[in-house]
């Protein structure tokens, strides 16, 4: 069965706030709020893909302290320009 739009945007705004780190559970919210429902589906598919690396790196790569994998550069980017309080 495939995945509606709707319901894989819940699932990935579920998998966004329950990381194991609560800086990265801050971050990805204000990004899911900011911007989930706007990305495109390729756009989702590298997002979904971003969510199963560890939140060591993913952390790291946010703050600039790894540049980031040139697959998440573009994502990460925007994960840590996205508007909102943290």
């Amino acid at each position: 069965m495939t995945e509606t739009r709707e319901i894989r945007l819940r699932r990935l705004t579920m998998r966004s706030m329950r990381r194991g780190i609560r800086e990265m559970d801050i971050l990805l919210m204000r990004y899911v709020k900011a911007r989930l429902d706007t990305l495109s589906d390729a756009e989702l598919d590298v997002y979904d893909a971003l969510l199963e690396e560890n939140d060591q790196d993913l952390y790291q790569w946010v703050s600039g302290q790894v540049a980031p994998p040139a697959r998440y550069g573009a994502l990460i980017e925007d994960i840590a320009s996205a508007p909102g309080e943290l």
